[in-house]
């Protein structure tokens, strides 16, 4: 008679699923349904979104259960992603974090610094894993970038990211919707304080936010870096350059590529100082992984629920790029002039910058 009792010893070692619920499934949500959905050792439960036709619909679509209140999904989690209006963040990231669920929030954490500073208290409190959706850290063009820049000497730092207009984060600022990205990931390569900044900035006629900012920022350690982000450019670029001592590296992460430019100019000359040939310098292409950067993300934040480590963009992490994009923003509205000497730079104890409230 066959043995149809599970055997425990086979299964013993098999990991509990991830119970984790979506919170928010409209242009970035969707995504985190559609990944989460397809990870190992995870459970998608439940979809919730204010918009009840579209949360209906997603949730038919990964057969799980939509949730009309949030609230309801909290009690039948191991953890959530957060994919709601960035002024929403503070709200439904203290109702998860404070109900002990596991916490990703898209990016930027908070619409202020008081939110964000806030939200990483309760996490710790609570005992919660909070990662913040910084998610070019996962790019692969940018994973490679890091490994290649360690054996080099860094002078300055070179971001551009633009977009052409779209609807979407329409309730922030460029610095704050695009920006932050490059602003988290020059903070990654310098390694080391902002000790003085400059920033400019305009909107279109139609838009209570700027548009398009420039920022200049002077590292500790002599680094320089310029940023350009854009939402009224009429082409996508997502590029970041580092000019070091021996060579310029550049990134395109929208090609998910990287070439190396290094100079190595050599001269054949005749015994009469004639010069025949000149070689001006050499482009290497680094190879990188065709992995989904959203993919990368969130099997971080499953493996670090599941192992109780903190992500590698956390809420600490989040809340340096938040409060350097917040003095950014200041300074592209004021059009003044920041420096370090005006306060004790400590990422802790920053000044009182606040986000522009919403009109």
């Amino acid at each position: 008679m066959p043995n149809n009792q599970p055997n425990p010893q086979g299964t013993r070692n098999q990991p509990q699923p991830i119970r984790i619920g979506v919170i928010g499934v409209g242009n970035m949500g969707q995504h985190h349904a559609r990944v989460l959905s397809l990870l190992k050792d995870v459970e998608l439960i439940g979809i919730s979104d204010v918009n009840v036709e579209r949360g209906l619909d997603t949730a038919s679509k990964y057969r799980v259960r939509f949730f009309e209140n949030y609230l309801d999904l909290l009690s039948i989690v191991d953890a959530v992603c957060i994919a709601v209006p960035t002024r929403l963040h503070h709200r439904v990231g203290m109702d998860c974090l404070q109900a002990g669920v596991h916490t990703l929030i898209e990016k930027p954490i908070a619409a202020s610094i008081a939110e964000a500073e806030s939200l990483v208290n309760v996490a710790a409190d609570n005992n919660c894993i909070l990662q913040v959706g910084h998610i070019e850290r996962f790019n692969p063009a940018f994973q490679e970038l890091g490994k290649v820049l360690k054996t080099e000497e860094i002078l300055a730092l070179e971001a551009h990211r633009m977009s052409p207009y779209s609807q979407r984060a329409n309730d922030v600022s460029v610095v704050l919707d695009l920006m932050i990205h490059d602003i988290d990931l020059l903070l990654e390569l310098a390694a080391a304080p902002v000790i003085q900044l400059t920033a400019s900035g305009s909107r279109s006629a139609d838009s209570g936010y700027l548009d398009y900012v420039t920022a200049t920022l002077n590292f500790a350690n002599g680094i320089v870096a310029t940023l350009t982000a854009s939402k009224v450019t009429h082409r996508k670029i997502r590029r970041l350059a580092a000019h070091c001592k021996n060579s310029l590296t550049e990134a395109d992460f929208l090609n998910n590529e990287i070439l190396i430019h290094r100079q190595t100019t050599a001269n054949y000359s005749t015994d009469y100082g004639q010069v025949l040939y000149r070689q001006d310098g050499l482009i290497e292409k680094v190879y990188t992984s065709n992995i989904e950067p959203l993919h990368a993300e969130l099997e971080h934040f499953v493996n670090c629920v599941r192992g109780g480590n903190q992500p590698s963009v956390g809420g600490e992490q989040a809340l340096k790029a938040l409060r350097l994009a917040s003095i950014i923003e200041q300074m592209a509205l004021d059009g003044k002039v920041w420096h370090h000497s005006q306060w004790s730079y400590q990422y802790l104890n920053p000044p009182v910058f606040t986000v522009p409230s919403e009109s």
